[in-house]
């Protein structure tokens, strides 16, 4: 999916290298529920230059893949090197579900927090963690 919609202002944009790109977005649009807003393709087939995408409640994401025809750069090294994100969600509930059919493993099934949040964390198919919880932030 290519598109020119501009994707607003966003400060942070955590970036993940996938070995597998468009494995990557399916889980991360049909399981965690990211809007994909741009994809553009690498050099291989199917592997991912440079895509975007916005998270409902807040903040993106930047996805990439390893482009086996294209020369090494210097973000390849991180495949495989799981990260972590953490996801605002008003009803982890309601997202848990539909993240475990997509093919999430659980790391820490849906429980209350001691500070007040509710959430849950899972790790996407190539080891990246997810948590989600209701958990916003301090505020002054």
């Amino acid at each position: 999916m290519n598109t020119t919609q501009s994707t607003g202002r966003i400060g942070v944009w955590p970036t993940l290298i996938y070995r597998d790109g468009q494995a990557a977005l399916k889980f991360l649009t049909e399981g965690l529920g990211f809007t994909l807003v741009a994809s553009y393709p690498g050099v291989a087939e199917g592997s991912i230059a440079h895509a975007e995408l916005l998270w409902p409640h807040g903040g993106g994401v930047m996805v990439s893949s390893v482009d086996r025809n294209a020369e090494p750069n210097e973000f390849d090294r991180f495949v495989g090197q799981a990260q972590g994100s953490y996801l605002v969600h008003d009803d982890p509930d309601s997202l848990y579900p539909q993240v475990i059919a997509a093919g999430a493993k659980v790391l820490r099934e849906m429980r209350e927090e001691d500070y007040g949040s509710r959430g849950f964390a899972v790790t996407d198919p190539e080891g990246n963690v997810w948590s989600v919880g209701t958990y916003a932030g301090e505020t002054k």
